[in-house]
């Protein structure tokens, strides 16, 4: 299954996720405990559906710019800055650029992850 790399077209887009694109390779969760979607690909705008099957693991990373995590479904621990945050369906966690992160799923979920890299300048 292919990302979708969705820019904007104009100065608004509304995206109302389908099934089609909530559906996340349950063959890849399977086998890798994981797997992702890009739903909005525009300059350093990424917007994507991450899930984790049961017992999926997230590691532990960082990024150049601030990130936004909205679970979706299922139960998802994120930790962060040494701290950790068991998230329910709607709720929104923010972390700062450059913050490890990591997360992790007992019985499996989906969340959006909003990224915006920043590159350095030159």
């Amino acid at each position: 299954m292919s990302s979708m790399h969705r820019t904007l077209t104009g100065e608004v887009l509304v995206n109302h996720l389908t099934d089609d694109e909530m559906l996340i390779d349950r063959s890849l969760v399977e086998m890798h405990g994981r797997s992702a979607r890009t739903l909005i690909k525009e300059g350093p705008l990424r917007v994507t559906m991450i899930a984790l099957g049961p017992n999926g693991v997230l590691p532990a990373h960082s990024t150049t710019g601030p990130i936004s995590l909205q679970l979706v479904e299922g139960d998802i621990t994120f930790t962060a800055a040494g701290n950790e945050y068991p998230l329910a369906a709607r709720d929104l966690l923010v972390i700062a650029a450059g913050v490890e992160h990591s997360a992790r799923s007992s019985t499996g979920g989906a969340f959006l992850l909003t990224v915006v890299h920043h590159t350095p300048p030159v």
